[in-house]
């Protein structure tokens, strides 16, 4: 069954600086529930000081309007945040971990193998509660640090969490650069090992290739896709990124390929437009002296940023 995971709440304004009062989020996700969407990806469970944004999760969720037939799920980094969302009542936790060690040190200050041993009492208390849980494998494809990531390094890290108790895992190309080939080298060893209806896809359109990955992922039957509404949010590490693939392209893409998708994109313009006001469009353009997204671009010159072919790559 296609499912869509709607990330905007949590991955989109997780790097907006402006600060969302707590009820502009309520009636940011209150608008989602009423779209048709599967998934609504509220909040995270992260610490206020680190991510002073999403401080407010607990209050979201109580505050929420929910629908029958949505899921209201939250990222869970640690057992305090584990404790929190509990308490909050989340249908579904996610906890993440990178390919990539860099990435892993930047983001959450551990290894990969550290990070895995974080999760393993959360699973346990998620199976005692019977509380689902996703894992998104971030920098699936390519890193911001270490440049493009083996096929096999990141089905190995999935297949490490899936054997954990890890319900559904996604596939996050953090970065925004993967080309549909790359898709398919990494489905084309994956879905041997894992059924397509326990992978979920994420990806950002830095460079204008979301939709096509999706349909590329379509195409190996991948059922499950994560997209932000208006393309809100980014990569901390990629601050040049245009952010997540639109939910709205996603809807229009899958619907041409016939697929029953039963979100109309018209339903989904009011709810972008309850989060205009507080929005900045600026800090989605390419900051001064580039991104580190950049140096393992094609496109790169060395210079001072995107030489403006990017969007055609």
């Amino acid at each position: 069954m296609l499912k869509i995971v709607e990330v905007g709440p949590r991955d989109g304004l997780q790097n907006e600086t402006a600060s969302v009062p707590t009820a502009v989020k309520v009636a940011f996700v209150d608008a989602l529930s009423e779209t048709g969407v599967h998934e609504i990806e509220v909040s995270a469970f992260v610490s206020p000081r680190k991510v002073p944004q999403l401080g407010d999760a607990g209050d979201v969720f109580r505050r929420l309007t929910r629908q029958n037939g949505v899921v209201y799920s939250a990222l869970v980094p640690n057992a305090e945040g584990f404790d929190r969302a509990l308490a909050a009542g989340v249908d579904k936790i996610a906890i993440f971990t990178a390919v990539s060690e860099t990435f892993n040190r930047k983001n959450i200050n551990t290894s990969l193998a550290g990070s895995l041993r974080r999760f393993e009492p959360l699973l346990k208390r998620a199976q005692q509660v019977g509380l689902p849980v996703r894992g998104y494998v971030s920098t699936a494809f390519w890193c911001a640090f270490e440049g493009r990531i083996r096929p096999e390094a990141a089905i190995d890290v999935t297949l490490r969490l899936v054997d954990m108790g890890v319900d559904e895992v996604s596939l996050s190309d953090t970065i925004g650069r993967a080309a549909p080939p790359e898709v398919a080298r990494l489905l084309d060893g994956l879905l041997p090992k894992l059924p397509a209806d326990r992978i979920a896809v994420h990806f950002h359109d830095t460079y204008g290739r979301g939709v096509a990955n999706v349909l590329q992922s379509w195409d190996y039957g991948i059922r499950i896709f994560d997209a932000s509404v208006g393309g809100l949010g980014g990569c901390p590490f990629a601050p040049g990124a245009t952010g997540n693939v639109a939910t709205e392209a996603v809807v229009v893409a899958l619907a041409s390929r016939g697929a029953a998708v039963g979100i109309d994109p018209a339903n989904l313009t009011p709810a972008l437009q309850i989060l205009e006001p507080y929005l900045k469009p600026a800090q989605r353009r390419m900051p001064p002296g580039g991104s580190r997204a950049c140096e393992v671009c094609e496109f790169f010159d060395g210079g001072d940023g995107c030489s403006g072919k990017a969007a055609a790559g």
